[in-house]
């Protein structure tokens, strides 16, 4: 993983169209500094409480603030797979608790769905239908599988989910709470690259909006804006739950599966970080040293045969470098050695249970920019409050790309020209008023 501070995250949650109150939870805990993220690591977590208004959420408030702590106390010592575990088991525990305590908390139970970024990988915890995505290189996997009768029906019977329409695809079969033991699942770690972006999210969002738009729109968006569109989104098409999502990419503002991609100079450095990891994964970093050293060596020795300037220069090079690798590996050896004491390598465990592809192509564009049309015209004439000027401008530089044939960037600046409709809209119009008009992806996009 790149730097452990060189990452954007953004979170959103809403309380829907449908619902009066909101059940869903989450919380961030972002390690303070590299000592804390080698030992516990960044923790992201979404909950969707269920049991009632106050009891749900009672179960996912809960949820969010008792998981990573206990995680962060056991991290240290009984490294990530147990550690998550047992905070996944430790909040059941407490949440059963609490349900049995009171005839009216009964039902009392909350999924949830956790990512730990360390410097081994990803770890996910998880319990419920709450989803961890992974978008890289325009595919979106689902690292999740949903604790629901609908997926467990169709493990079974060896089809997609998708497939199962006469089959109640809200009911969970698994969750913090209900029961006095609950089974977890842990997955990881999963290797990281510069750009990697994870998204977490409720069923108030994957229920709407699939992998597919999931993929193009945290692709295509920084965090904070994907995070917003992706809200605004699910409310459009009805929200009729609770929508909570965290965006979470690797390598900071420099980084994206597509969205940066269009700048060389950033396309550069994520192809030259990808490099670099990929060869300290498979050369230590005091051999690359030692082998600095001869090649300066050998450049002094052509210097001083071809008495070019430059050959004292290069063997003090040479001499700093085999010194600086043969140091490196002692150290290195020695902490090999404490870690092999100390702590065993980890179990790898890295289903991937859905994979989508998120390219964008002109079909999509189209689809978007109607939908900006019909919205259009759903608002105009209307008392509402609408930053027109500044849909304008998105607009017209979306039709300006697409002209161009820049299509990532045409996706991108009609998004951010929908959010600000699409905000004032959902705000303003009464619960039973829809928006039909659809964004979707096909098979071939």
């Amino acid at each position: 993983m790149p730097r452990f501070d060189d990452l954007e995250h953004a979170a959103a949650t809403d309380v829907g169209i449908r619902r009066s109150h909101n059940q869903d939870a989450h919380s961030i805990q972002s390690a303070p500094d590299q000592d804390y993220f080698h030992k516990v690591g960044h923790v992201f977590i979404v909950a969707d409480g269920m049991g009632g208004h106050a009891v749900g959420e009672m179960a996912s408030a809960q949820a969010v603030q008792e998981i990573p702590l206990t995680y962060a106390k056991h991290a240290a010592v009984d490294g990530p797979l147990a550690a998550l575990r047992r905070a996944f088991q430790e909040a059941n525990g407490g949440i059963h608790a609490i349900g049995q305590s009171n005839p009216e908390f009964r039902g009392l139970g909350t999924t949830a769905t956790a990512l730990v970024l360390r410097k081994e990988g990803a770890w996910i915890g998880h319990v419920g239908d709450s989803r961890a995505y992974r978008v890289r290189d325009a595919k979106i996997e689902q690292l999740t599988f949903d604790h629901s009768y609908a997926w467990e029906m169709a493990r079974r019977l060896g089809i997609p989910p998708e497939e199962l329409s006469d089959v109640k695809k809200n009911v969970i079969i698994r969750s913090l709470g209900p029961d006095v033991l609950v089974q977890v699942d842990v997955e990881g770690p999963y290797p990281l690259l510069a750009g990697d972006t994870f998204v977490l999210c409720s069923d108030g969002l994957s229920n709407l909006v699939n992998p597919e738009e999931v993929g193009t729109i945290v692709s295509a968006l920084q965090p904070s804006e994907a995070g917003q569109f992706l809200v605004e989104l699910a409310n459009l098409r009805g929200g009729p739950d609770n929508i909570t999502v965290i965006v979470v990419r690797v390598g900071g503002d420099e980084a994206s599966t597509i969205a940066m991609s269009v700048k060389p100079a950033s396309r550069m450095k994520i192809v030259l970080l990808r490099i670099g990891q990929a060869w300290n994964r498979l050369v230590p970093w005091p051999l690359s040293v030692l082998m600095a050293g001869f090649l300066f060596a050998v450049g002094a020795v052509v210097c001083h045969l071809t008495e070019t300037w430059g050959s004292s220069l290069l063997v003090v090079l040479a001499a700093l470098s085999i010194l600086g690798g043969l140091v490196g590996l002692f150290v290195l050896a020695k902490k090999q050695r404490a870690e092999a004491n100390n702590e065993p390598e980890p179990p790898r465990r890295q289903n991937i249970y859905r994979e989508y592809s998120c390219k964008i192509e002109r079909m999509l564009v189209d689809k978007l920019l109607l939908m900006g049309i019909h919205l259009k015209e759903k608002l105009e004439g209307r008392p509402f409050s609408v930053d027109w000027p500044s849909y304008k401008n998105n607009n017209d530089a979306a039709q300006r790309y697409l002209q161009e044939g820049d299509l990532l960037a045409s996706f991108r600046e009609q998004c951010r020209a929908l959010l600000g409709l699409a905000a004032t809209f959902n705000k303003n119009r009464p619960r039973e008023e829809g928006f039909r008009p659809k964004f979707e992806t096909t098979a071939d996009a």
